[in-house]
């Protein structure tokens, strides 16, 4: 692994350490690139709620001042990146793309965490046997694969599907698959479930990625400096991605928000 693109900082209230951390723990495990990419802030008033995880309009400025500090001062010893991780809200998505487009943003990745929107309060990773659920996920992120502003989806697998037909999950991960084929977006292995134990990633998931010629990326989806290139996690990862016959690309093609 020489590149994470998937760094939170504490500003999401539910990860830890400084940005410097971050990043002096990135080329202690080897990174060449360090992509921060945070909840990204939202506002939500238009869905009748608030977010408890990610950061505030008003953050949005100290958190990309601090990465363009950081990337300066490191720069002869590490590539920084400035992004965010976004859910696809269509109502507001380009409320969102307003909010982080005011400063500067190398790059989104996707991050769907709920199965509609934070105020129906249905996480993408609560157990649902609900066939509707992982038919509407599937629908959100390939809605948001075709904007054409997403540089990979993050945990592409997180919906925790536990309706025991196997058949119908694997046609509903072909869809996305084929969605992200066609737009040329990766999907991500993501450490932070290998490293918990977490429901993802998911083994029903990643064979029908493979069958479909995904590319396919290892994100640290780090929340504590350490787990920022974690040498031990991304090699789990790399083994992991081997099983079904899938060669991780190393590094990013970047695409504009705007």
């Amino acid at each position: 692994m020489i590149a994470n693109y998937h760094t939170h900082t504490a500003l999401c209230l539910h990860a830890t350490g400084s940005m410097r951390q971050y990043v002096e723990a990135a080329i202690k495990n080897g990174l060449t690139t360090l992509g921060f990419s945070d909840h990204s802030p939202c506002d939500l008033t238009p869905l009748g709620t608030s977010s408890d995880y990610r950061m505030k309009e008003h953050e949005v400025e100290q958190y990309v001042r601090t990465a363009v500090q950081l990337r300066e001062e490191y720069r002869d010893r590490i590539k920084i990146l400035i992004g965010y991780e976004c859910e696809y809200y269509p109502s507001i998505f380009d409320d969102i793309l307003r909010s982080i487009g005011r400063f500067e943003c190398d790059y989104i990745i996707l991050g769907e965490h709920h199965i509609h929107n934070e105020l129906d309060g249905c996480w993408s990773t609560a157990p649902t046997s609900n066939p509707a659920h992982l038919t509407k996920y599937v629908d959100l992120v390939i809605e948001a694969m075709h904007t054409g502003k997403f540089s990979y989806v993050a945990h592409p697998d997180v919906l925790n599907y536990v309706g025991g037909d196997d058949r119908f999950y694997q046609s509903e991960a072909a869809r996305l698959c084929s969605a992200a084929k066609a737009t040329d977006t990766p999907l991500e292995i993501n450490c932070l479930g290998l490293k918990e134990g977490r429901h993802y990633p998911n083994d029903l998931f990643w064979p029908v990625a493979a069958e479909y010629g995904c590319d396919v990326i290892i994100g640290s989806d780090a929340h504590m400096p350490e787990d920022a290139g974690n040498r031990a996690v991304a090699a789990a990862a790399e083994r992991y991605a081997a099983r079904f016959g899938i060669t991780p690309i190393k590094t990013l093609k970047l695409k504009p928000i705007k």
